[in-house]
C-alpha cells in the first residue's frame, strides 16, 4: 500500500501520520489515517462499519463509538462536518464513502507513475518530470513544499507524455523507479518515536516541588512547594515560563493532592486532606477545593471547598470541558470514576470495572477522552479507552517488554499530539499506544525522572527530577531509657533533650530496611547508591553489594533466614531468595505482591500483602506448596508475628489488630499508639513509634505497655531491633524539582 497519497488538494503521508494542505500540517492518529486509507481504497464506493472496525481493528473488538471518532477526527482535519460532507459522506445504516478524487504516490508500476506525470505541471527543461516527482518520497520539508505547490495547480495540469509511446513510458517509468528504491532505501518503515534534545530545570530551591503541569496556553507552570522543615504540607506555586516569576498562589499550606487546570485555564481543582475530628472508616478527611487563578496570580488566595468526603477516599481530580469534574473515589477496597457536577453538587459513577481494579486514569482535553489502566483477576494489565461519560471504547492488554517487570503498575498520561500516553519507570520513559503496546523513548536517565506531562505544543514535557535521601541509623535502648528517667531537660539548642542517633550507613541515595542477621555480625538494607535498588550488606567497617537487579528495580520488603544464610527480597513485585554468595532463588506467586512483611524461614510462610482478584488482600504464603492463606481484607500498614506465634497488624487507621478464634481482635492498650513509622518485634514485645514520635513497648506475655522515650522527628521507620540497639531510617533531604524535556520527533 502506498504511503503518501492525495485527496483533492490534500496530501496524506501515513509515514507521517501528517495530512497536509497549503504548507500547513496537522498530525493524525495513525487509526484515523487507516480508515482513510481504507475509504481512499474504495472511493466513491460505501464501506461498511463493519468493513473498517475489522480492516483497521484487526483482532480488537471496538465499539462503533471508536469509529464514529476517527471519522470526526478525519473530517475536521479536511474542513468537513457532518452537515456538508464534501469529503467523507454517512450512509445511514450502511457505512461511509469517500466522494473525492483520489491520486496515490505508489510507484510500483507504470500506470500508477504515469498517473503521477500527468499531474505535474509542464517544464521546457526534459528533466523536470523525473526531478518533480523525487520530493514526494524524501524527508526533506523543500520537497513536501514543492508537492503542496503542484497541488494547487492541479486544475491546469497538462500531460507531460503521451500514453501512445511506450519507449518514452518505459525510461521515464526506469528513472523514476530507480530514484524511488535509492531514496526509500534511506526512509523508515518504523513509526515516529520521541527523542530528548535538552533537559532544564525550571526550580532549583532548597525545598521539595512535585506535581508539575502546565497552563493550557503554556504560559505557566504550576506545582507544589514543601518546605524542607515540612514533608505533608505544601503550598501551590506558578511559574511564568518566560519571564521565570514565580507566584504563591495558596495563602496557607495543605495537604493537597494533584492538581489540574479547567479548560479556559481559570480555575484550578485539587484534594486536599486532613485528619477527620471523629474518624469512623479513615483517618482522613479529603475535600475537593478549586482555586481561582487569575485572582491568586494577584495574590494568594483561600481555595473553595465544593465536596466534602469523610467516608470515602477522593483523588486525582480532573476538569473536564463540560466543566463537570471527574475524579477517583474509594469506599472499600475498588476504585471507582465518578463525575462531579458543580451546577447539579451531584456525583454519579460513570466506570466500575467489571473484575479487578483500576489504579490510574488520564483526560485528554484534545480529544475529550479518558485512558485508565487496570489489572484483572488474573493479573494481566490493560488500557481501557472511555467516553468523558464513561462509556468504554476500547480494551487491550498491555504488552510488558523484558525492561519492565510484569506486575509493574504504570501511571501513564495522554501526548495531546499523538494516539499515545507516555510514562516513566524511574530512569526510563515510555510510550504507550491505545492498542496496549509499549515503546522505550529514552536511554536510561543520571537519576529518576517520574510524572511526565506533555506541553499543550506537544514539543516538550514536564518531568519530576530528583531522589530520596534517608540513612540507616541506631540508637541504643539504654539512652531510650534514659532519656525517660530525664523527661523535661533540655540540650543547648533549647530542645527537648533525646539521643543522638547514629549513622551506620551513609549515602545521598535512599538507604533503609536494615536487618540484623541473625547469629551473625552483618546487617542488610537496601540502597540505591549503585543507581539501582539493590541489597547491600555491611559488618559495620565496611559495605559490599549483594545484589544485581536490573534497571528501575524497586524492593518493597525484605527479611533474614533464621540461620542467616539467606534473604528474602520482594523485588519488582515477586519473592526472590538471595543467598550470602550472591546466587539467587524466585518462588511463584501469579500475583503481584505488593509488600513483604516477615520471613519464617522455618515454616517456609511469609506474611505480605497482594493484588488478589485485584483486590489487595493480606495473608501468609507459602513457599513450597504456593498456597496463599488469606488473614483478612482489610487495608493492612504492617505486620509481624511475634516468636511464640502472635501476630499483630495495623490497618488503615493505624489500628492493632490480632486474630481471634471467632473475629479478629481490636488491642485497645495500643489505641492512639499507631503510626506510619511500623513497628517491630523482640523477645515476645513489641516496639513501635507513636504519632508524638514516642517510643513505646508493649509485651505479648503480660498486655504491658510502657512509653521509652522519644526520638527524632525525622525517623522514618523502624526497622530491627536486637538486645542492644533499635536499628531506623533516618530522612536526610528529598530533593525534588520540576524539569523540562525538549522533544524531538
Amino acid at each position: 500500500m502506498a504511503e503518501q497519497y492525495w485527496i483533492g488538494g490534500f496530501y496524506i503521508d501515513l509515514s507521517r501520520n501528517q495530512i497536509t494542505q497549503n504548507k500547513q500540517s496537522q498530525i493524525i492518529a495513525p487509526k484515523a489515517l487507516a480508515v482513510l486509507t481504507c475509504l481512499a481504497e474504495n472511493k466513491g464506493k460505501v464501506v461498511s462499519q463493519d468493513t473498517l472496525l475489522t480492516q483497521v481493528w484487526q483482532g480488537t473488538v471496538v465499539s462503533p463509538n471508536t469509529l464514529q471518532r476517527s471519522i470526526a477526527q478525519l473530517r475536521k482535519a479536511l474542513g468537513d462536518d457532518s452537515k456538508t460532507q464534501l469529503y467523507i459522506k454517512t450512509h445511514a445504516k450502511q457505512g461511509y464513502s469517500l466522494e473525492c478524487e483520489v491520486r496515490w504516490q505508489d510507484l510500483s508500476n507504470s500506470e500508477s507513475a504515469i498517473e503521477t506525470l500527468q499531474l505535474l505541471p509542464a517544464s521546457d527543461n526534459a528533466t523536470a518530470p523525473t526531478d518533480a516527482v523525487t520530493p514526494a518520497f524524501t524527508e526533506e520539508s523543500e520537497a513536501n513544499s514543492a508537492q503542496l505547490e503542484s497541488a494547487d495547480k492541479v486544475n491546469t495540469i497538462k500531460p507531460v507524455v503521451s500514453s501512445k509511446s511506450p519507449v518514452v513510458i518505459v525510461l521515464i517509468f526506469l528513472i523514476i523507479l530507480l530514484g524511488f528504491i535509492g531514496v526509500r532505501s534511506l526512509t523508515s518503515d518504523k513509526p515516529a518515536t520521541l527523542n530528548f534534545t535538552e533537559l532544564r530545570l525550571l526550580t532549583a530551591t532548597d525545598n521539595k516541588e512535585f506535581a508539575g503541569i502546565y497552563s493550557p496556553d503554556g504560559e505557566y507552570i504550576v506545582f507544589q512547594r514543601y518546605s524542607e522543615k515540612v514533608c505533608i504540607n505544601s503550598n501551590l506555586w506558578a511559574k511564568n515560563i518566560k519571564t521565570q516569576q514565580e507566584t504563591q498562589l495558596t495563602q496557607q499550606m495543605g495537604a493537597f493532592g494533584s492538581h489540574r487546570f479547567s479548560k479556559d485555564g481559570k480555575k484550578l481543582v485539587f484534594i486536599e486532606s486532613e485528619s477527620c475530628n471523629k474518624p469512623i472508616t479513615q483517618k482522613n478527611c479529603y475535600k475537593l477545593m478549586s482555586l481561582d487563578f487569575d485572582k491568586a496570580l494577584a495574590s494568594p488566595q483561600s481555595p473553595t471547598s465544593l465536596m466534602e468526603c469523610k467516608n470515602s477516599r477522593i483523588a486525582k481530580p480532573t476538569w473536564l470541558n463540560n466543566n463537570d469534574i471527574v475524579l477517583m473515589q474509594n469506599e472499600s477496597d475498588k476504585w471507582k470514576l465518578t463525575r462531579y457536577s458543580l451546577a447539579d453538587n451531584k456525583t454519579t459513577v460513570i466506570y466500575t470495572p467489571k473484575e479487578g481494579n483500576f489504579y490510574d486514569y488520564d483526560y485528554s482535553v484534545k480529544d475529550d477522552l479518558i485512558a485508565l489502566t487496570r489489572i484483572d483477576y488474573s493479573g494481566d494489565h490493560y488500557i481501557e479507552l472511555l467516553q468523558a461519560d464513561g462509556q468504554l471504547l476500547s480494551s487491550h492488554v498491555i504488552e510488558y517488554p523484558a525492561e519492565i517487570p510484569s506486575f509493574r503498575i504504570i501511571y501513564p498520561n495522554f501526548i495531546p499530539m499523538y494516539e499515545q500516553l507516555v510514562f516513566s519507570t524511574g530512569r526510563q520513559l515510555f510510550t504507550l499506544s491505545y492498542q496496549g503496546k509499549i515503546t522505550n523513548i529514552s536511554l536510561p536517565l543520571d537519576e529518576p525522572m517520574g510524572s511526565p506531562i506533555t506541553h499543550p505544543d506537544g514539543n516538550r514535557m514536564l518531568v519530576i527530577k530528583g531522589h530520596w535521601d534517608s540513612d540507616i541509623a541506631t540508637v541504643p535502648l539504654s539512652e531510650m531509657m534514659l532519656n525517660q528517667t530525664e523527661q523535661g531537660l533540655l540540650n543547648d539548642s533549647g530542645s527537648e533533650l533525646m539521643p543522638t542517633p547514629t549513622i551506620l550507613e551513609r549515602s545521598t541515595l535512599g538507604e533503609d530496611d536494615a536487618m540484623y542477621q541473625p547469629h551473625g555480625e552483618l546487617i542488610a538494607f537496601k540502597s540505591g547508591r549503585s543507581g539501582e535498588n539493590q541489597i547491600w550488606l555491611t559488618d559495620g567497617n565496611g559495605s559490599r553489594q549483594l545484589t544485581h537487579f536490573p534497571i528501575d528495580t524497586y524492593i518493597d520488603g525484605l527479611d533474614w533466614a533464621a540461620d542467616g544464610k539467606s534473604i528474602l527480597v520482594n523485588v519488582n513485585n515477586k519473592l526472590v531468595q538471595v543467598y550470602l554468595d550472591s546466587s539467587q532463588k524466585s518462588y511463584t506467586f501469579n500475583n503481584r505482591i505488593e509488600q513483604l512483611y516477615q520471613w519464617n524461614s522455618e515454616e517456609g510462610t511469609v506474611l505480605l500483602t497482594a493484588h488478589i482478584n485485584g483486590v489487595l488482600t493480606f495473608g501468609e504464603f507459602t513457599l513450597n506448596t504456593s498456597s496463599f492463606n488469606v488473614i483478612t481484607n482489610k487495608r493492612v500498614t504492617w505486620a509481624v508475628k511475634s516468636e511464640d506465634g502472635q501476630l499483630l497488624y495495623t490497618d488503615h487507621l493505624d489500628r492493632f489488630w490480632q486474630p481471634g478464634p471467632a473475629e479478629h481482635q481490636l488491642v485497645e492498650t495500643l489505641e492512639n499508639q499507631g503510626s506510619e513509622k511500623r513497628f517491630i518485634t523482640k523477645d515476645n514485645v513489641i516496639y513501635g513509634v507513636n504519632g508524638e514520635f514516642q517510643l513505646w513497648s508493649y509485651d505479648l506475655s503480660n498486655g504491658q505497655f510502657e512509653l521509652i522515650g522519644d526520638i527524632t522527628n525525622r525517623i522514618d521507620y523502624l526497622t530491627d531491633i536486637n538486645q542492644t540497639d533499635i536499628l531506623f531510617s533516618v530522612r536526610i533531604t528529598a530533593k525534588k524539582e520540576v524539569a523540562e524535556l525538549l522533544l524531538s520527533q
